[in-house]
């Protein structure tokens, strides 16, 4: 009889380790059952999924995937988090953005979780001279507030300042951010507004007598908005705080007192992984900038994560809840010093108190009740994420190269060089979205056409005239609204008869396919009666591959005989009286707009 020894952790001790090999052979094994002959690597490739900027996600990660050391906590290269307590003495800042003048809703926040605003001033937003009353009653030396104002930041700088001093605040006691960002501005609006110069002044301030305050902020929203991806997110910010790094020690801050200057903002969107890398590789990469420079032990980057307007969808918000929560998670796992968690109707206008209220408490329940923040950096030492995180941070600085050798952030704004490299990547994840191999839960997969519509006060208008402002749910909204705009007119979507043959263990699958593609459109699905009663001008054949054989080009003549204008099959083939087909991978959105032109379904 073997004696185990008693450590509690021994009991595969005595059986050999399993190599790499032997596992890739038993996936070559199962790829083989599905018609894949594949061996090997090639078996283990099989199974990797393709990323933006060239990484891919491999099915298993080992100790042969490891990574650069990311260091500790509070020091270079300031992976594993800026500071060295990380969140865990209360978890992140809790920031939420307001857009109008109310008071109420400030105070409401505050006395409800949230630890600091971020204020849109100036343009369609919060007039400065509305800032007292927006900030009556806000205790300004507990409750940082962080400023947006583009070009009026000098007027809502000076403006808060004096507020700081009506209101007795001392200097030190003051924190946050003024906001000032002329590179993000341009990239928002396509024009200067405002320079440098006048930002090194409100900077000098900042670091001579208010230690709490940070003048700028590198905003890589207007990138990500216009569709980059997380590397070229990334090197934008890094070029733009290259170009402020630069702008300000040439004014006369040292570069420690500069690197105190520059906040940065990212988008946490609901793909966790490669959003916990992303704030993992920003802090790696301004850290390489900051060693550069000559001032290594300066280079922790400050951070403020907002959950992904992008991915933000206007047809069934709520599932926005979700995807918020996990950008959230995400975020925080990443080590984010604040997070704007977006409330679920951002895409519809103006939240109501119960959207901010859901907002406020994702923070919350995260960091109370889920304890995220109690660990630092609880992703660290996954080979997954520091692999990911190398990659992604190793792509970010190609695209920040690419840009200064265009001569810098500004010179590659106006050439339309950024610009055009977004709408690349835009383009290129646009056809994914479109053939629903990247789904939108509500929207291109398991849409609920009888939903009734959120409606909420329109929201102030952003700035615009730069970079555009993309949506996931764009091709799809317009398909939607379409067919809201036939049921206004007539009274009735226009409908699609779906004929299932066989029972249902034959058709289920590509029935449930059909009707999730045509509600996409919103095309309403009919599976009741007969086509005549069903109101529809065209039909859908769904059914396996083998009742396809037997019975595809009867019922299609069937169909047509009782008035089918248009016949359409749920799989692949070449079947008499069959126009079209819908297979996985298909265009939805080129096929939807062609239907709905088909059925008289105005644009």
């Amino acid at each position: 009889m073997t004696v185990l020894p008693d450590d509690g952790l021994s009991l595969a001790s005595e059986f050999p380790d399993a190599p790499h090999e032997q596992w890739q052979n038993l996936v070559a094994g199962v790829l083989r059952k599905s018609g894949k002959e594949v061996s090997g690597a090639e078996a283990e490739d099989a199974l990797s999924t393709l990323l933006e900027d060239g990484l891919d996600t491999r099915p298993l990660y080992t100790a042969r995937d490891a990574a650069p050391d990311p260091g500790l906590p509070g020091f270079a290269p300031f992976v594993r988090g800026g500071r060295a307590e990380g969140s865990t003495t209360g978890g992140w800042d809790v920031r939420q953005r307001h857009l109008t003048p109310d008071n109420d809703a400030v105070l409401s926040d505050l006395e409800n979780g949230v630890t600091s605003l971020w204020l849109g001033v100036g343009g369609t937003g919060i007039p400065v001279d509305a800032l007292d009353a927006t900030l009556a009653g806000v205790y300004l030396d507990l409750a940082p507030v962080a400023l947006d104002a583009g070009d009026e930041t000098a007027a809502a700088a000076e403006r808060l300042f004096r507020l700081y001093e009506e209101r007795g605040v001392a200097p030190e006691a003051a924190r946050g951010n003024l906001g000032a960002d002329p590179l993000g501005h341009e990239a928002r609006t396509g024009r200067q507004a405002y320079d440098l110069a006048s930002v090194a002044g409100l900077a000098r301030r900042c670091a001579d007598g208010h230690p709490g305050l940070r003048a700028l902020t590198v905003d890589a929203l207007p990138y990500h908005e216009a569709g980059g991806s997380a590397a070229q997110e990334l090197g934008c910010s890094l070029a733009t705080g290259v170009a402020y790094l630069r702008g300000l020690t040439g004014a006369g801050l040292s570069v420690t007192e500069a690197l105190g200057q520059i906040e940065f903002r990212y988008a946490a969107t609901a793909d966790q992984f490669l959003t916990i890398a992303k704030f993992r590789a920003a802090r790696r990469l301004w850290a390489r900038v900051a060693e550069a420079s000559g001032a290594p032990e300066a280079g922790a980057q400050r951070q403020h994560a907002v959950t992904s307007p992008v991915m933000m969808t206007r047809r069934d918000p709520w599932v926005n809840m979700l995807r918020t929560t996990i950008a959230t998670l995400a975020a925080g796992v990443g080590g984010a010093d604040g997070v704007t968690v977006l409330p679920f109707d951002d895409a519809l206008g103006l939240p109501d108190a119960f959207a901010r209220r859901i907002a406020r408490n994702t923070s919350t329940v995260l960091i109370e009740e889920s304890h995220l923040a109690r660990v630092i950096d609880p992703a660290g030492g996954s080979w997954y994420v520091e692999r990911l995180t190398d990659e992604l941070a190793h792509a970010a600085w190609d695209f920040f190269r690419a840009i200064e050798r265009e001569g810098g952030q500004e010179a590659a704004l106006r050439s339309g060089f950024t610009g055009e490299r977004l709408a690349e990547t835009w383009a290129a994840r646009s056809r994914k979205l479109a053939t629903r191999r990247e789904p939108i839960t509500g929207v291109s997969e398991f849409p609920h056409l009888a939903e009734k519509p959120v409606e909420r006060a329109p929201a102030p208008e952003p700035p615009s005239g730069g970079l555009p402002r993309v949506r996931r749910d764009e091709a799809y909204e317009e398909l939607r609204a379409r067919s809201d705009a036939h049921l206004a007119a007539t009274g009735s979507r226009p409908k699609v008869y779906l004929a299932a043959l066989g029972p249902a263990a034959a058709h289920s699958a590509r029935l449930t396919f059909a009707a999730n593609l045509f509600q996409a459109g919103g095309i309403e699905p009919v599976t009741e009666g007969t086509f005549e009663e069903s109101g529809a001008r065209e039909a859908c054949l769904c059914s396996s591959d083998a009742l396809y054989e037997e019975r595809a080009e009867a019922t299609a003549a069937e169909l047509r005989a009782a008035g089918a204008e248009h016949v359409l099959l749920a799989g692949r083939g070449q079947y008499s009286g069959v126009d079209t087909y819908l297979f996985a991978g298909c265009d939805a959105v080129a096929l939807l707009t062609t239907a709905l032109d088909r059925m008289g379904v105005s644009r």
